[in-house]
């Protein structure tokens, strides 16, 4: 196809842009660590850990496991519906993270999971108009709860991930606050910790865990721009 000159600068910006994200992708993920070990401090590497599995339901009672999301990176969190505190807050900034992912190819390669502690209020309808509030989408984020018959299920995952949920009144729960990301074989690989960290930084990492999970080589820059003309 020959472009006709005009066209051909307009071209080239579009091409440089698309190789940006190319061009970092090409470092390693252990390159992305030690730049985060310096710059985010809500970032903690947990390098050896084995993910703990669970099989949950969602809104609409289909068993999730965490085996069936093998292949993709999850971001992983917990929260209570009726918190009011900071799982709203948590709740959007994994809306934002999510937003920067999905503007990318990562949208297929990445799973948002957020598990409730509080099964017996968080009913379906509950799970379905969450999403809905947080501006979360759903075609890569799902609510998943143990169901109000097995209420103490979910809080034992939360300890095994490393943190818990306490219950210490009626419907009110003190914890802690961390994203949990999750590589494609199913490893646990870094903690987010609090509300404070850049979200930039998450989906830096996120991406880094999606290249190495794809290691064939992308095409070069320049082999772009000649499949063009």
């Amino acid at each position: 196809m020959i472009l006709p000159m005009r066209a051909r600068p307009a071209l080239l910006g579009l091409l440089l842009s698309a190789a940006l994200p190319v061009a970092a992708a090409a470092h390693s993920l252990h390159d992305v660590e030690d730049r985060l070990r310096e710059q985010e401090k809500y970032f903690e590497p947990k390098d050896g850990w084995r993910s703990v599995d669970f099989t949950l339901q969602d809104a609409d009672g289909h068993p999730v496991s965490l085996a069936d999301l093998r292949g993709k990176v999850v971001v992983l969190h917990f929260i209570y519906a009726s918190c009011t505190e900071e799982c709203p807050l948590h709740a959007d900034l994994i809306a934002r993270v999510q937003e920067k992912v999905n503007e990318t190819p990562m949208r297929d390669r990445v799973q948002f999971v957020t598990i409730t502690t509080d099964p017996v209020r968080d009913k379906p309808e509950v799970m379905t108009g969450y999403g809905r509030a947080h501006n979360l989408d759903p075609v890569n984020w799902v609510f998943l709860t143990s169901g109000p018959d097995r209420p103490e299920d979910t809080r034992n995952l939360v300890k095994r991930f490393g943190h818990q949920f306490k219950e210490i009144e009626d419907g009110v729960e003190l914890h802690g606050v961390v994203t949990h990301i999750i590589d494609r074989e199913g490893n646990l690989r870094a903690n987010f910790h609090g509300l404070a960290f850049d979200p930039v930084n998450l989906v830096v990492y996120v991406n880094a865990l999606t290249n190495e999970a794809h290691p064939e080589p992308e095409p070069s820059f320049w082999d772009r721009l000649r499949s063009w003309f």
